[in-house]
């Protein structure tokens, strides 16, 4: 299936918090890419009013993640239907290409990560 692709825009932890918005910017069932101020990317996500973030990118071959197909908690990469459940990074399709995901919480109406 390829080799892993290291995402080399994918935030160091740091244990900041960061804040990224109003929680009414992203509606339930939608994804968005949250650009961090150090070039970083994570992918956000609005399950049924519960906030999930993980890296943005497939370790495949680099897709990002937000522009692919949201199926329930499960986000599926367009370019090689790699499978992620948003909530853990478990990757679906090959165990070894997980990713990483964010502490994620809404403090009065604005959505904070973890990094």
């Amino acid at each position: 299936m390829g080799k892993h692709r290291e995402n080399k825009r994918k935030p160091k932890r740091e244990g900041k918090t960061i804040t990224v918005g109003k929680a009414e910017s992203v509606p339930p069932g939608r994804g968005a890419t949250v650009k961090l101020k150090d070039g970083t990317e994570v992918a956000l996500y609005n399950i049924n009013g519960a906030f999930h973030a993980i890296e943005h990118f497939c370790p495949h071959k680099g897709y990002p993640l937000v522009d692919s197909r949201l199926y329930g908690h499960i986000v599926e990469c367009d370019l090689h239907a790699y499978r992620f459940d948003v909530r853990t990074g478990e990757c679906f399709t090959k165990k070894s290409c997980s990713i990483e995901r964010y502490d994620v919480f809404v403090d009065e109406g604005f959505i904070k990560i973890v990094v």
